[in-house]
């Protein structure tokens, strides 16, 4: 029994110190990974931060590169809304490379994934395509006043996936690409010139030369009223239920035209009174029948 005892202690402390130089292998393995981890991870801030500054220093070096070479600011925000996507996802892809995955497996999934994406997104993808049309063929471009899709705004910004439009109210709206590219889109300030149209009633039994007359000195002395591509036209143009109704039409700069349009109103109403033109109301006669 002794001699069992003697044989099974040297076997019981050769299996301790087996065990002692596995978790000190383990304990070094551990420590070395953390240090191997902890330098990728400091790496991978290192990179992500200088990232962020470079891309902060190439979209202002875009920025000012285009407004040198006076690129249309509809370009402008186009241009630098995917200069700012593409160089985030090139810093993601350096980031992820440094905290040792690899790349090229992650380009593989980053493919795959596209795919499904993309199938997802495709109302996004048709926005991406709309804006590149936008930027070609021009039918609109910053600055310009716009209606489409029911609203109606100044052109603020075209970015990738969206048009940006500020009412004049200041409300900021966000219209699509894709259904600016496919729909109908009205252009306010695509010509230099626009043209005005005015219906004035006036009473039955007023002497029509006369207010015609009086519309044509009332046009005459605003400045602002062109004579081409053709001159101002007064006309009768409908006897009314309670009104004969005088229809003006004329031609203004663009920039003028809610100037002119709500000037004349007032003109018109100011000389009619004092030139004693009646303007109607709604009225009803009734006979009374003889018995």
């Amino acid at each position: 029994m002794l001699l069992l005892l003697q044989a099974a202690v040297p076997a019981a402390e050769a299996a301790v110190k087996g065990d002692i130089g596995k978790l000190q292998s383990f304990l070094q393995q551990l420590i070395d990974w953390g240090v191997n981890a902890g330098g990728n991870i400091i790496g991978a801030i290192l990179i992500f931060i200088i990232g962020r500054f470079l891309i902060s220093l190439i979209k202002k070096m875009t920025s000012k590169l285009l407004a040198r070479r006076r690129v249309d600011p509809g370009i402008q925000s186009f241009v630098k809304s995917l200069v700012n996507i593409l160089l985030t996802i090139l810093l993601i892809i350096a980031v992820i490379g440094k905290l040792g995955v690899e790349t090229t497996s992650f380009a593989a999934l980053l493919a795959s994934a596209g795919v499904a994406i993309g199938m997802a997104l495709s109302g996004n993808l048709q926005n991406f395509a709309g804006g590149l049309i936008i930027l070609l063929f021009r039918p609109y471009k910053v600055g310009d006043w716009i209606e489409s899709q029911g609203v109606s705004g100044t052109v603020r910004e075209i970015q990738i996936f969206h048009t940006i439009l500020t009412t004049a109210d200041n409300k900021v709206i966000y219209i699509p690409n894709g259904a600016l590219s496919s729909g109908t889109v009205t252009n306010y300030s695509r010509e230099d010139t626009r043209r005005v149209d005015w219906i004035i009633g006036v009473e039955y039994g007023e002497n029509y030369d006369k207010v015609e007359e009086t519309v044509r000195r009332i046009i005459a002395e605003d400045k602002r009223i062109l004579t081409e591509p053709t001159a101002p036209f007064v006309a009768l143009n409908a006897l009314d239920a309670s009104s004969v109704n005088v229809v003006i039409r004329a031609w203004v700069k663009s920039g003028d035209y809610w100037d002119v349009y709500f000037d004349m109103n007032k003109t018109i109403y100011s000389v009619f009174n004092k030139e004693g033109i009646g303007f109607p109301f709604p009225q009803l006669t009734v006979h009374q029948a003889k018995r």
